[in-house]
């Protein structure tokens, strides 16, 4: 039998990106069997990203009390956190309770800070299939745009309707960007054991 289906319980996150008013945010229900790495891909499919760059969270090890760095492992230089798999973690070990928090970071170059919280634990409904994205607000910024400060000022470039840049900036975008618009049951979750 498939652990990853042989679950009762789910935890309720809601992911918020830092640092943009208002807010863009997810909440979603994921088995309490995940590992970071699946956690990982439900934030990516939820909020929009393309998982195009590596990412990390960073987060209280309960039983250590020290700070672990957990993601996709590499070159480690002088000085660097040691990096632990994502796919050895398991969510439920460091979430300990309704209030436990981390950070994780997408794309280490733009460096898209998002917090983690996770709001509770609930039982599994039956006839629901989780992953499961309950609620959210608001588009994720287009993938490469260039960071919190390369947002602002793609924001500019499409929202000043006379901006030189205007057209060529609504084209790279894909040829639209409403940055209000989000709709929770658009949300396609990926196996994270495809990816």
């Amino acid at each position: 039998m498939n652990m990853k289906r042989n679950y009762k319980r789910v935890y309720q996150f809601k992911i918020a990106l830092d640092g943009i008013e208002p807010p863009i945010w997810r909440r979603i229900q994921v088995p309490e069997t995940y590992s970071f790495w699946d956690l990982h891909v439900a934030i990516q499919d939820s909020m929009g990203w393309s998982d195009s760059h590596l990412h990390e969270f960073r987060l209280k090890n309960p039983a250590t009390g020290e700070t672990d760095v957990v993601g996709v492992p590499g070159e480690e230089f002088e000085g660097d956190p040691e990096v632990h798999a994502g796919w050895k973690k398991k969510v439920v070990d460091y979430f300990p309770a309704a209030g436990s928090t981390a950070r994780y970071i997408y794309d280490l170059g733009d460096s898209w800070e998002h917090t983690l919280e996770l709001e509770k634990v609930v039982p599994r409904e039956k006839g629901i299939r989780y992953p499961l994205c309950v609620e959210g607000k608001r588009a994720c910024p287009p993938e490469d745009c260039g960071g919190l400060e390369g947002y602002q000022d793609f924001l500019e470039r499409i929202l000043v309707l006379g901006h030189e840049d205007r057209r060529e900036t609504v084209d790279w975008a894909g040829g639209n960007f409403d940055m209000e618009k989000f709709d929770p049951k658009q949300v396609r979750f990926n196996d994270p054991q495809k990816r």
